[in-house]
């Protein structure tokens, strides 16, 4: 009688070591030291939207051609959307001073290879404090940093990215001629 315990506790110790789960890690697109803004104004984010497929908690990496796959212990410290606004509101000045100009953001594309590459392809449109819809300015940026194989150096990558939109919209409020050129 002896012998069925000790397989029984034996295969319960198994079974439970078998449910040990790794620790979910957390992860920011918000830099640790954020540049110097000067004395420009904040421009505000009216709306943001990203791509579904990557707009969860978990960090969603490109396998392959057509494959995708949602890390469930590296996490975002929020939904991706909630980041990628904390983050550029963070860094988003009118350097012009010109006064209240909003921006809406439509990322098109936001992938993340380790090993190769994090890339953020976003369209947007700056709106001058009582525009009408033809003072409108429409811009697209295609912001690609190149990445280590450890999603630490992904995540610095896609920070690096934003900062680099955050630039890109701020150049463009605060010079009327337009979009700034592709980077």
């Amino acid at each position: 009688m002896a012998l069925p315990l000790k397989i029984t506790v034996l295969a319960a110790v198994l079974l439970l070591g078998a449910c040990r789960s790794d620790p979910i890690s957390f992860h920011t697109l918000t830099p640790v030291q954020l540049s110097n803004k000067g004395g420009g104004t904040q421009i505000p984010i009216e709306a943001l939207s990203v791509p579904p497929q990557v707009d969860r908690a978990q960090i969603v990496i490109r396998q392959g051609n057509s494959g995708l796959a949602i890390l469930e212990t590296d996490w975002w410290g929020a939904t991706l959307a909630d980041e990628l606004r904390g983050a550029l509101s963070d860094q988003l000045s009118n350097t012009g001073g010109q006064g209240a100009t909003s921006v809406r953001i439509e990322v098109q594309r936001f992938d993340s290879i380790p090993g190769q590459y994090a890339l953020i392809d976003a369209k947007w449109r700056l709106r001058p404090s009582g525009a009408t819809d033809s003072g409108l300015l429409t811009c697209r940026s295609t912001l690609q940093t190149p990445s280590g194989p450890s999603i630490d150096e992904l995540v610095t990558a896609q920070q690096n990215n934003v900062k680099r939109l955050a630039a890109a919209i701020s150049q463009a409020a605060g010079n009327p001629r337009g979009c700034p050129p592709a980077s």
